[in-house]
């Protein structure tokens, strides 16, 4: 006997399927609680990027907005700038010395403060300190210590020593690269000083939380089959922290490379801009020679040299979690 296949689907099915596709009230609530934020991060952030990467590519370099399609001129004009071209320098210099030695003073007072020395809650809230300030008053207070003819410098002085700090205009082991000098502008050293003591806390927290998630077990069985403190760190800590180092990298690159604030409070441009960075070149550009589409131009270069940094870790991390 032939069974009969049903063509259409029961009245139990269609309405199973129905209630699958209806949201439930902690569903739309959800969405009724995310569509706002979600609106205004399209508008006033990927809004105005795009706007801005509009504009970059126009004429409008006069108060009179002028939207003409200029091509690549405006980016073309900025990579033969003089201006520009220290920046970038200072850019490239400022973010190695300022990653590196956030990395080398975070991870070392971290394992001196995982000693479980007496005290450790003060020294750990005196090196997180620097944290709760801005960059604009780390930048007037190490301006202040930095000056070369107070400051420091009064009892450098005594020792026969005399540092112009951030106003030297010397360039170290420099050649000559388009039309700048290409090396380490000396007076950079006055800010990354700065912006490694305010970073050097945020460090620290990442790699004292790493060095804690370390089961103690790990370290005893390495003692036990014989190895030293120095071998252990270097085969066995320092290899379970490389993910923190790699967070530390990103987010200390992406402070770097749009860094304005701490810059613009204490220096400025600087003489022969040696200490002048995008951001700073982009507010004056824009704000004071109210050249809009080059002001645009050098923002957009920022953000691209931003999410080669931050896209890929991005990327990798999603991919990890997968």
């Amino acid at each position: 006997m032939e069974t009969v296949k049903p063509t259409h689907l029961t009245e139990q099915t269609v309405a199973s399927l129905s209630k699958k596709k209806r949201l439930s009230s902690d569903q739309l609530m959800a969405i009724g609680f995310i569509l706002p934020s979600f609106i205004l991060i399209l508008i006033f952030v990927y809004g105005f990027i795009g706007w801005t990467g509009y504009v970059s590519f126009s004429n409008w370099n006069t108060l009179v907005p002028d939207f003409s399609f200029a091509g690549l001129k405006n980016y073309l004009f900025l990579f033969q700038d003089f201006r520009f071209q220290a920046d970038l320098r200072n850019t490239i210099f400022f973010t190695i010395l300022f990653i590196g030695f956030v990395i080398i003073s975070g991870m070392g007072l971290a394992i001196l403060l995982d000693q479980k020395i007496k005290a450790e809650p003060v020294f750990r809230n005196l090196f997180f300190f620097p944290m709760a300030l801005s960059f604009v008053v780390t930048g007037v207070v190490w301006q202040w210590l930095l000056n070369p003819s107070t400051g420091v410098n009064l009892f450098l002085n005594k020792l026969g020593m005399n540092p112009k700090w951030y106003t030297d205009t010397n360039i170290l082991a420099g050649f000559q690269w388009g039309k700048i000098e290409f090396g380490i502008p000396a007076a950079l050293i006055a800010v990354v000083i700065a912006a490694v003591w305010q970073m050097t806390g945020f460090s620290l927290a990442m790699y004292l939380a790493g060095l804690r998630g370390i089961p103690d077990e790990v370290r005893e069985a390495a003692r036990m089959d014989g190895a030293s403190e120095f071998l252990i760190y270097r085969k066995i800590i320092l290899p379970l922290l490389r993910p923190i180092t790699v967070s530390v990298i990103i987010i200390m690159a992406h402070i770097s490379l749009k860094i304005f604030d701490l810059i613009y409070a204490m220096t400025g441009p600087g003489a022969n801009f040696v200490t002048d960075v995008p951001g700073v070149y982009m507010f004056e550009t824009t704000f004071r020679g109210n050249y809009y589409a080059n002001g645009a131009a050098i923002a957009m270069i920022m953000l691209v040299s931003v999410a080669i940094f931050i896209v890929p870790y991005l990327i990798h991390s999603r991919k990890a979690e997968r």
